[in-house]
């Protein structure tokens, strides 16, 4: 089951952001004291009593601005509102209550969602300073005093969100691992959406639509010869923009967060279209974050094609998506059903390699005969030597090597040694990450 949004919402620097790291116990989000800093939503997971959730750090909300930046913040946080099953509003009790914090309540309030009021800044112990008591006047029940720089009051804050979660995120729902979760990406109007109704429409085996992180969507639950799938619903903008800019802004968020969530990507492109610089930048996500990588070429049935169209045209795709040529490519139409039954197939064989662990003494075994082959980088004198391999962690398959000079490793030897690696296992689909460790040679094991 997917977890509980929580949006992180306020006017520029009253420490949204050093609530967020305090919150997730990390530095994802840039805190520096010019307004603004926070452009981007930032995702985090946090996780209090046992209940995990989802944060959302977004930029800072000035209403009525007509600058560029401040008005997308403002379409940013209209976005996490959407997708937000709680919202957590910062104020400063420094500034006391201002006329933005009025008009973001407001904003807000009209939203429909449970909203957590939390006053930032409150560093003292023992009774909150008198200003506190103004925020009662933005007429969103008791605020809770907060310092996101101590951690005072987060405890007392974590307590409210889970007051307010949706039901469904209280029970446990253990199954969800059972399945493996899928993204259909891409730009819009590639045919998303025609590919998940087609396979529902085609599904009598729904298991459940259980709400997802997307405003007026489901994650599609499947089972089907080929396993058990969940399809994150990275459903497109619902609201109509006089700026056309914010479609696709908003589509590359909804993008991030159906990635963070899902163990495959399904890129798809459109195959009348052709490859642009937006799907390298769609695919570009789903590498970042170690995904399970499909590139699917939608509307095939659409494309006059001969004998031979298809492999010039895989060929082609090849070298535009260079940067992952470990993806598997498949052609499919969304609207005649033709191929999707193969994409279930390589979904779960994605999925699987994307997990693939190997062993210690195994991978040792291919850096020998590697680098017998191939003989390290040389500088000066000094020659890399690679003393061993272990794999540390999956999704995506990441190795440690340790070597005497992390400087000698070049990037070219790197893809060198992770082309033996695949050559052996395949790992197709799947990114895999290198760790350098340097170890002088009397510590090397």
């Amino acid at each position: 089951m997917p977890k509980p949004v929580v949006a992180i919402v306020g006017r520029p620097n009253v420490g949204k952001s050093t609530l967020f790291n305090k919150l997730t116990g990390t530095r994802l989000a840039i805190v520096d004291n010019t307004p603004g800093v926070t452009r981007d939503r930032l995702f985090g997971d946090c996780e209090w009593l046992g209940h995990e959730m989802l944060l959302v750090d977004t930029g800072g909300i000035e209403p009525y601005s007509n600058d560029i930046i401040l008005s997308q913040m403002r379409r940013q946080a209209q976005l996490a509102i959407d997708s937000a099953n709680v919202i957590i509003l910062v104020a400063d009790v420094r500034c006391g209550v201002v006329a933005t914090d009025e008009e973001v309540a407001t904003m807000l309030q009209k939203s429909g969602k449970p909203v957590i009021l939390a006053v930032n800044k409150c560093d003292g112990l023992g009774a909150p300073p008198p200003e506190f008591y103004e925020f009662y006047n933005l007429g969103l029940g008791d605020p809770v005093a907060v310092s996101s720089v101590h951690g005072h009051g987060t405890g007392d804050l974590l307590d409210e969100v889970i007051k307010h979660l949706p039901e469904e995120y209280l029970v446990e729902n253990k199954d969800e691992d059972d399945y493996i979760k899928v993204a259909v990406i891409g730009k819009p109007n590639v045919g998303k959406s025609s590919l998940v109704n087609k396979i529902i429409g085609e599904e009598r085996m729904i298991v459940s639509n259980i709400a997802g992180t997307t405003r007026d969507a489901t994650d599609s639950f499947i089972e089907n010869e080929h396993g058990k799938f969940m399809f994150i619903d990275t459903a497109g903008l619902r609201r109509k923009s006089k700026v056309e800019d914010a479609v696709e802004k908003y589509s590359v968020l909804r993008t991030d967060m159906a990635v963070e969530r899902a163990n495959v990507c399904v890129i798809m492109i459109d195959a009348l279209e052709g490859f642009t610089e937006q799907d390298s930048k769609v695919a570009g996500r789903a590498l970042e974050q170690g995904k399970g990588c499909i590139i699917v070429v939608n509307k095939w049935d659409a494309y006059e094609k001969d004998g031979k169209t298809m492999d010039s045209y895989r060929k082609q795709l090849m070298k535009d998506f260079s940067f992952m040529s470990f993806a598997p490519i498949i052609f499919i139409s969304a609207k005649t059903g033709q191929r999707v039954d193969r994409l279930f197939e390589l979904i779960k064989f994605v999925d699987s390699q994307n997990a693939m662990r190997i062993k210690t003494g195994q991978l040792n075994e291919i850096l020998a005969a590697a680098t017998l082959r191939v003989q390290p980088p040389t500088d000066k004198g000094k020659r890399l030597k690679i003393f061993y391999m272990t794999q540390a962690s999956t999704r995506p398959p990441t190795f440690v090597c340790f070597v005497n000079s992390a400087e000698l490793f070049h990037y070219s030897y790197q893809r060198y040694i992770e082309n033996q690696i695949r050559e052996v296992y395949g790992l197709e689909g799947t990114p895999v990450r290198f760790v350098i460790r340097e170890r002088d040679e009397k510590s090397k094991h």
